[in-house]
C-alpha cells in the first residue's frame, strides 16, 4: 500500500498555532490512510478512538481501542493509521506556551518530559468519558472570547496528567531498549529539572554538553551521538532551546531586568545574553519584551 507524508494536521491552522502558543481541536472524522511522520516544534496530547501503529522513539506501539497519548517534539515519531476512521481530540502547545510562568512541576512527572514512559496509555469506558469530556470543555473554551483562556487550558491540561498519572504511573524506572535511549532520557530529564527558575540569584549550572556529560557521568562525545541517535537533533539545540524558552517565559511574566535574567540564565554579562538570545531568536530581549506589552 503506497503511504504519503503529511507535513500539515488537518484541521489546524500551524500559523494560528505558533501565534497563540496552543490549539485545540476535534480529530477529522475521516481521513486517508497517510503516514504521518515529523518532529515539530510543539507538544501534542489527545484522546483517540482507532486501530494504528504509533513508532516513537524506539518503541512501537499498537493501538485498538481508546487510548490517551503523549507526543514530545524531541522524540521522532510517526503514525500508521490502518482504518480510514478515527475519532477524538487534540491539544497542541508550542515551546513556550507550556514553559510559561504557570507551568507547574507536574508536567515535568508526565510522559510529556519522561522519554522512558510510554506514551500511550489505554483508557476503559468510563476513563475515556472523563477525557473526552475534559477535551471538549478545552475546545469550547479555545473557541470562546474569555479572555483568560490560556490560564484556564493550561489547568485542564494538568488535570489531565494527574489523571494520566493516576492510571498509568510514571514507569520512570523501567528498562530501555538500548543504552542510547536511557542517557538521553537522563539527559533530558536533568535538563527540564533545572526550570523553571523562580530566583535570580541562582543562576543555571548546567549550560554545556560538557557540564551535562560530567553531571551524567559519561563522556560528552558519547552523550551527545546518544542524543543525535534518539531525538535527532545535537545536545547543544536541546539546551539552548530550552534556556531560550525559559528566558522568553521570564521577559513576558516577569518584572526581571534583562541583566537579572542573563544572570540567571548563567551569562556572566547582560552582552552575551544579548547576542545568543538575537542569535537564536533573531530577536533582542528588549524588543521582544516591548512586544508582550
Amino acid at each position: 500500500m503506497a503511504v504519503s507524508v503529511i507535513s500539515e494536521i488537518p484541521g489546524v491552522n500551524m500559523e494560528d498555532l505558533k501565534l497563540k502558543g496552543f490549539k485545540v481541536h476535534q480529530l477529522p472524522a475521516s481521513v486517508d490512510i497517510p503516514v504521518s511522520r515529523a518532529r515539530r516544534d510543539f507538544y501534542k496530547m489527545g484522546v483517540v478512538t482507532g486501530d494504528m501503529t504509533v513508532y516513537y522513539g524506539d518503541k512501537l506501539l499498537e493501538i485498538n481501542g481508546t487510548v490517551l497519548f503523549f507526543v514530545n517534539p524531541r522524540v521522532p515519531h510517526s503514525v500508521i493509521r490502518r482504518s480510514k476512521n478515527t475519532t477524538g481530540y487534540a491539544c497542541l502547545f508550542t515551546e513556550t506556551f507550556i514553559t510559561s510562568r504557570e507551568q507547574s512541576g507536574i508536567l515535568k512527572n508526565s510522559p510529556l518530559f519522561h522519554f522512558g514512559d510510554t506514551p500511550i496509555i489505554p483508557l476503559n469506558s468510563d476513563q475515556a468519558a472523563f477525557m473526552t469530556v475534559l477535551f471538549q470543555k478545552m475546545l469550547t473554551v479555545h473557541s470562546g472570547d474569555y479572555p483568560h483562556k490560556g490560564e484556564l487550558i493550561r489547568s485542564c491540561i494538568e488535570l489531565i496528567i494527574h489523571e494520566a498519572l493516576r492510571i498509568q504511573p510514571s514507569q520512570n524506572g523501567a528498562q530501555f531498549k538500548n543504552a542510547a535511549t536511557r542517557i538521553t532520557r537522563l539527559f533530558m530529564d536533568l535538563l527540564e529539572r533545572q526550570f523553571p527558575i523562580e530566583r535570580a540569584g541562582e543562576p543555571l549550572r548546567l549550560r554545556t554538553a560538557q557540564d551535562f556529560a560530567l553531571g551524567l557521568s559519561v563522556h560528552v562525545n558519547y552523550l551527545n551521538r546518544s542524543v543525535k541517535e534518539v531525538t535527532g537533533k545535537p545536545t547543544s539545540m536541546h539546551i539552548a532551546e530550552r534556556i531560550t524558552a525559559e528566558a522568553k517565559a521570564l521577559l513576558q511574566h516577569t518584572d526581571w531586568s534583562v541583566a537579572d535574567i542573563a544572570y540567571a540564565l548563567g551569562f556572566g554579562y547582560p552582552t552575551y545574553f544579548n547576542n545568543y538570545f538575537k542569535r537564536v531568536t533573531g530577536t533582542n530581549p528588549k524588543s521582544l519584551r516591548k512586544e508582550k506589552v
